[in-house]
């Protein structure tokens, strides 16, 4: 991990407030939720026109990021302004802090290129998080 991967990680961690933040179990939910999981999610960014996006996060090279709005519209507001009632925040926070959030936790859910058939997303976030926290 470069030093531009701990500070967007310390940022990322410090907006979600680790592992006990609302949004950050309420989006692994979200994932955990989605009908086939994190392929699933994935399949939404392929759908909605946004795979080679949500591929850069897959592969190995560098993620490309994303923006608020480009989340809000694979997600779908309804989905955003739940997340947001549940964390008690904005939809547009919400939207903003995903597209800091999900580049990496998919990229860290898919360490070798590949999408595992079966991840546990909810402890594969989880770690993610306390390794941000640690970082920090």
């Amino acid at each position: 991990m470069g030093l531009l991967d701990n500070l967007e990680g310390q940022a990322v961690s410090s907006m979600l407030g680790g592992s006990s933040n609302p949004l950050a179990s309420q989006v692994l939910q979200m994932i955990n939720n989605q009908p086939g999981g994190l392929q699933g999610l994935i399949q939404c960014f392929h759908d909605k026109g946004m795979g080679g996006l949500v591929q850069s996060w897959v592969g190995t090279g560098q993620n490309l990021p994303i923006s608020a709005d480009q989340i809000t519209h694979v997600l779908g507001s309804d989905q955003v302004k739940n997340l947001a009632a549940q964390a008690g925040i904005s939809p547009d926070a919400v939207s903003s802090h995903l597209a800091q959030f999900l580049p990496m936790l998919i990229n860290h859910a898919t360490p070798d290129g590949q999408v595992p058939q079966q991840s546990n997303i909810m402890e594969i976030g989880m770690n993610l998080l306390k390794s941000l926290q640690k970082a920090s």
